[in-house]
């Protein structure tokens, strides 16, 4: 897998997304806040966004180091899942 310079930017919608640097227009992740949510944070959502990406980079690299990429079954442990759950 190459290397990118990744980004975190604040959209002209008020919601936050990580992107690839050299790539303005798809981002990798996309969060949005409530305005209940926002007003909970205090202008602290920029910071509460980042460490949610944060969080989700480290965790996808725990994932893969721990599965065996070359193997064919590898993407069915990682496929996404058809219906949404709630995981809590």
């Amino acid at each position: 897998m190459s290397t990118s310079i990744l980004e975190i930017v604040e959209l002209p919608d008020g919601d936050f997304a990580l992107r690839r640097a050299d790539d303005e227009t798809t981002p990798l992740v996309r969060i949005s806040f409530s305005q209940e949510a926002r007003d909970m944070m205090e202008d602290r959502d920029l910071s509460v966004a980042k460490a949610m990406m944060t969080a989700g980079i480290e965790a996808v690299g725990n994932i893969a180091d721990a599965i065996d990429w070359d193997d064919e079954d590898a993407e069915a442990e990682v496929a996404k899942p058809v219906t949404p759950r709630t995981l809590h």
